[in-house]
């Protein structure tokens, strides 16, 4: 695919951009196939992505200056970068950036300046549902600006339609992050619908979602199929977010128990479970390895979906110990998901697919299933 802004030299996070689709999945399958090799493992045909249009969120940059803002790349030296014609957005969220772009001018919104650390407007975030609805994230330095934001936000709204949550983030510190703790909620909806395969997930929004709605749905769909075979009595799922894999698994469980630290994230899965009138799951918002160290309950099956470094040797040494027959992992760094079956060589593998999250990089996500041995 080409892309002028990375022959510009403007942005280079599509590191393999150059490399044919083609051969970067195969080169992905193959890396797979030799971290994970283990006796009997069988690998399903690994799922594809398009090479363009596919992200739903736009982590966007505030730069510029007041009068000519820029969405995109905002260096700490150099001059800043316009990513706004990134293909990798969907159609919806590019067709956005003009409204967003209009908005920081009407609103007085200065562009924030890493370098000597003066303005306000940090980041804008925007999400995409798969109904085209959107939700929209100020991040900002302070309030100095949120009285104009909650002034000009009615008339946005009404000029975009889709819009349905929009909120103001608030970053004080100078950190290498892109959220601060502080949300205030406009008026809208507190929730964006994202309906993946026949689950609607509600994602409020300091959740956290799949950047690739097409594949995180196969993701889903992947796991339940797995979940039909085995049939569990309880099914522990641990990070388990705003609930995507538990719900899409609980058809196939007697009892189905989602443990995730953030009580938002839990709050969404709840509303999720009542709109499907489902009754056999149960959401709790904490932290998953004390959980596992607490509980007195005892799953036959178990699965786990961490961030990137995994799920550490603390919480290993507890499903070894679990006497779960079968395990479900789903992980976006195949370098931790090796580290963590290591610590547990009462498993092995039975199945694993890779699902391409992250075209034109180095990243994948990967999906496995084990079964304790002897079993």
């Amino acid at each position: 695919m080409h892309c002028a802004l990375f022959e510009a030299g403007h942005c280079r996070s599509c590191t393999d951009l150059r490399v044919p689709y083609a051969a970067q999945l195969q080169a992905k399958q193959q890396r797979a196939m030799a971290q994970l090799a283990q006796p009997a493992l069988r690998w399903l045909p690994p799922v594809a992505s398009a090479e363009s249009g596919f992200r739903n969120k736009a982590k966007m940059a505030i730069g510029g200056t007041l009068d000519a803002p820029l969405l995109g790349l905002v260096p700490l030296q150099g001059e800043p970068a316009d990513l706004s014609d990134c293909a990798l957005y969907l159609p919806a969220i590019r067709a956005a950036f003009p409204l967003l772009l209009e908005f920081i001018q009407t609103a007085r919104i200065t562009p924030y300046d890493p370098a000597t650390r003066r303005g306000e407007g940090k980041f804008a975030l925007l999400t995409c549902a798969p109904s085209g609805e959107m939700m929209l994230r100020w991040v900002l330095r302070s309030t100095e600006a949120l009285s104009r934001i909650q002034k000009h936000a009615p008339a946005l709204q009404a000029r975009w339609p889709a819009l349905r949550v929009h909120s103001v983030n608030l970053l004080p510190e100078p950190k290498a992050v892109v959220e601060g703790d502080t949300e205030i909620l406009l008026p809208g909806d507190e929730a964006l619908c994202m309906q993946v395969n026949d689950v609607p997930l509600y994602l409020r929004p300091q959740s956290f979602f799949q950047t690739h709605t097409e594949v995180a749905a196969q993701l889903y769909a992947q796991a339940r199929q797995w979940m039909a075979q085995i049939q569990p009595q309880h099914l522990w799922d641990l990070f388990c977010g705003v609930g995507g894999f538990a719900l899409h698994c609980a058809p196939h469980a007697q009892q189905v128990t989602g443990i995730e630290i953030s009580p938002e994230a839990i709050a969404s899965a709840r509303r999720s479970c009542a709109a499907l009138a489902i009754r056999n799951v149960a959401f709790q918002a904490l932290d998953a390895s004390a959980f596992g160290r607490d509980s007195d309950a005892s799953p036959d099956a178990i699965l786990v979906n961490p961030p990137r470094r995994g799920i550490g040797s603390a919480l290993c040494e507890q499903l070894q110990r679990s006497g779960a027959r079968d395990l479900i992992y789903s992980s976006c760094n195949i370098d931790t998901l090796c580290a963590d079956l290591h610590r547990m060589p009462a498993y092995r593998a039975v199945e694993a697919r890779l699902l391409d999250m992250f075209p034109h990089t180095a990243h994948f996500e990967t999906l496995i299933w084990l079964r304790r041995e002897g079993l």
